[in-house]
């Protein structure tokens, strides 16, 4: 499923904003505008960009006053706006991920990205529509062994066309789902689909992507009550089934839960020097790159208190007491207890990983700096 393009907006930016679930939004993201003048503003839109910078500029902005302690990036300087990257990132909340990074984008000058999608998010009705006007497209994750290879070509030549011939940058997420436990790997699986297009070397044909990988790092963990449980579950082996409507309580809960503060680190661009490694063999020179992207990813988390304070108490040590307050520490184990008191499932390994969800990123600065990752 494609997006729209700037021929589609005369009639599909009507449909959206007469959809009772317009209005109901609306309250929220746009309190100081009435809906007749949202829709009338909408009346002068003409192309997907201008929706994007009338409307979802402000409703992000909106999310991010409201429920979080402000909003801050770094890296964006070593980026060109007249450039087109593939920005992999890791991926912690269904919504505001790929829209935060739009949002500082389009502030720093540059145009918005693509963005890919589950195609379990992508059910018809307003969602689906909204998605679609702010250049999200479908990626399939269901099918056969061959099915999912002809997916993977298809997508693999649709994300190079987009980038080398459309000049538009895309994000993508490193691996299919949210981070669970707090713990950004790369799948080998989405960089072996990104080299099967192209032509050239292996080097060439994933230089031309210009890779960059991205980092956002929340303090206070988006709908971490439904990660825990589910990783919670998975662990006893026990298949997670998620509610109809779960997926859209995610989107909701991750909009409207306080987040704390929020960072998005740029990392480097991924040059063909970068891919120059020794081995001859694609699964090695893979493996080498997911090294090279999480490492940035990894490297370019921003660790609050709160990471110092759940490894302590993961270890059940004091390794960190100077990064943290007790009021921060009492704060952590306050906001903790209240989360896990409504899960269901052994109290202590529910608290693991929980603890783990938070001291995983400063687990995984640690063993790059010891030379262990």
């Amino acid at each position: 499923m494609s997006p729209y393009t700037d021929k589609d907006v005369s009639n599909v930016l009507p449909k959206i904003l007469s959809d009772p679930l317009f209005a109901v939004i609306s309250k929220y993201l746009w309190p100081d505008t009435s809906l007749e003048t949202q829709i009338e503003k909408g009346e002068h839109i003409k192309t997907v960009l201008e929706f994007q910078k009338e409307f979802m500029h402000s409703a992000i902005r909106t999310i991010t006053d409201r429920s979080s302690d402000g909003l801050t990036y770094s890296g964006i300087e070593n980026l060109d706006p007249k450039e087109s990257y593939l920005f992999i990132a890791n991926h912690r909340d269904i919504l505001l991920d790929s829209a935060i990074l739009q949002t500082i984008l389009v502030e720093n000058g540059f145009d918005t990205t693509e963005i890919t999608f589950g195609n379990n998010l992508m059910q018809a009705g307003f969602i689906t529509e909204l998605g679609k006007l702010n250049r999200m497209f479908t990626v399939e994750r269901e099918g056969t062994a061959r099915e999912l290879y002809q997916i993977s070509q298809r997508l693999s030549a649709y994300i190079r066309n987009t980038l080398e011939n459309k000049k538009t940058s895309v994000w993508i997420a490193q691996r299919a789902g949210r981070t669970k436990d707090g713990d950004d790997l790369t799948q080998t699986g989405l960089l072996k689909m990104l080299a099967i297009s192209g032509s050239g070397s292996f080097e060439e044909k994933l230089a031309q992507l210009k890779i960059v990988p991205l980092t956002i790092s929340y303090e206070y963990e988006p709908c971490i009550d439904l990660k825990v449980q589910e990783t919670y579950l998975s662990s006893l082996h026990a298949k997670y089934i998620k509610a109809t409507d779960e997926d859209l309580r995610s989107i909701v809960s991750g909009v409207v839960e306080n987040k704390g503060r929020i960072h998005m680190a740029f990392g480097k661009v991924i040059l063909k020097k970068d891919l120059a490694f020794e081995s001859t063999k694609e699964n090695d020179r893979i493996k080498s790159l997911v090294k090279i992207i999480d490492t940035q990813i990894h490297n370019n988390y921003q660790l609050w208190p709160i990471h110092y304070i759940a490894y302590d108490l993961l270890h059940d040590k004091k390794t960190y007491f100077n990064e943290y307050s007790d009021k921060e520490k009492s704060n952590f184990v306050a906001y903790a207890n209240e989360k896990l008191g409504k899960l269901e499932g052994n109290k202590d390994s529910l608290r693991n990983i929980f603890y783990a969800l938070y001291a995983n990123p400063l687990i995984n600065q640690l063993k790059i700096k010891n030379g262990l990752f």
